[in-house]
Parts: C-alpha cells; structure tokens; sequence
C-alpha cells in the first residue's frame, strides 16, 4: 500500500508528538510546522518547518505533493474559561491550515474536531470546530473529522475517577445517547485511528469518525 507523506501542523503537542513517532515506526514520511524556539522537541526523524501557524505564506510552499495534512493546532488543556482562544487559536489556525493545504493541493486534510452532540459546560470549544469543518468542507478538501471528546492518557487521567458513572448512564436509556457520544477515549485509541486515517487515506471522499468508532478501532491487518 503506498505511503503518502505527511505534513502535520501541531506536532509539538500532546497528540502531535506521539503520532509522528508512530508514523514514523510505519515508515512513513513526516514533516511538521514547527516555531524555531521548539523544533527540539520533534522525535528525531521528523523533517522539521520552521514557521507559524497563523502564517500560510511561511510554510505554504514546503508542503510535500500529494501529501495528509493533519491539523492538530489547538489550545492545551481546553475549558469555558479559554473560549475566546477557541476561535482566536483553534480556528484561526485551522482557517490557515484549509488556506495553505488549498494551495498546496494536499491529497487529504484530516483534523481533529470534537463529538457535536450538544452541550453547555464547552459550547464554544464545540462551536470553535464545527466553523472549523465547516470551513474545510466548503474549501473543497477531502477531508477525515475525528470527533472525540476527551482523550484520557499521561497527566489526562482524572476522567477515569467518574468512569462507573460514565458506564452506568450508557445504559439508561434516557442518557444512553449522550453518554456514547460523549464517551471516553484512550490515547491509545486516538493515535491507532489517527494511524489507520493517515495509513489508509480515504481515496476521494469526505469521512467522519465519532467516538465509538474511535473506541472501536484495530490495528491494520498485515
């Protein structure tokens, strides 16, 4: 199966860094948008891009051909208080990532949105990346959205404490829907999706992955 390369915007982060090291186990070829005063902190292996994501003209034209765009620009450890920063850091820089991956003619732009089923505690974190799908849906890109909603790993495990409840209202009909869409993930699982979109690009057409299909991913057969 060929192997597209891959441009990532985002790949000093929580995410960002442990997929780069899993792309490049599988032998794929890695380039990430990076600010000088960070570059050190890409596995090594990585082609490294010194630029800014709020910049398309600063890393446009290093983009490989034919390549997965994966955006994972965002503010760390999200919550209500930050929402200005969801649409002045989040969207902003995903609007530069639709801009630049255009003009590069990117074979597949995938982002890391979150579930939409609605709720209040983080509606504008929701809203920030619904524009954000939006936009790359009206960019003409074909696009993968992964929508979990909270990837529980190193330093993210707190969640877990309310994991029994977390089961229990998934089977009471009333909040079974809800508690689904919203559920848990592992980090695990979010990388091994991330792995298998980028791995196997959907040839043409636009994909969506919820949280139970994340949940419910496998690695790859051999």
């Amino acid at each position: 199966m060929e192997k597209y390369p891959v441009f990532i915007a985002g790949g000093t982060g929580y995410i960002g860094k442990r997929l780069i090291m899993v792309l490049l186990d599988e032998g794929c070829d890695v380039t990430a948008l990076v600010r000088e005063q960070s570059i050190k902190k890409l596995p090594d292996g990585c082609k490294a891009v010194i630029g800014s994501p709020f910049d398309a003209a600063s890393y446009v034209g290093t983009i490989p051909a034919e390549s997965v765009f994966v955006h994972l620009v965002g503010v760390s450890h999200p919550g209500p208080k930050k929402k200005l920063l969801f649409y002045s850091v989040d969207l902003a820089s995903l609007e530069v990532s639709v801009e630049a991956a255009k003009q590069a003619r990117v074979k597949h732009f995938l982002y890391v949105s979150v579930a939409q089923h609605p709720t209040k505690v983080m509606a504008d974190y929701q809203e920030a990346r619904r524009q954000g799908e939006e936009a790359i849906l009206a960019s003409g890109l074909t696009s993968t959205f992964i929508r979990p909603w909270y990837v529980v790993g190193p330093g993210h495990y707190w969640p877990l404490l309310f994991q029994p409840v977390f089961k229990l209202l998934e089977v009471i009909p009333s909040t079974s829907v809800q508690a689904k869409a919203l559920a848990l993930v592992s980090l695990k699982q979010m990388l091994l999706t991330l792995k298998n979109t980028v791995i196997n690009t959907p040839n043409g057409i636009n994909t969506i992955v919820e949280v139970q299909d994340i949940k419910n991913s496998k690695p790859p057969s051999s």
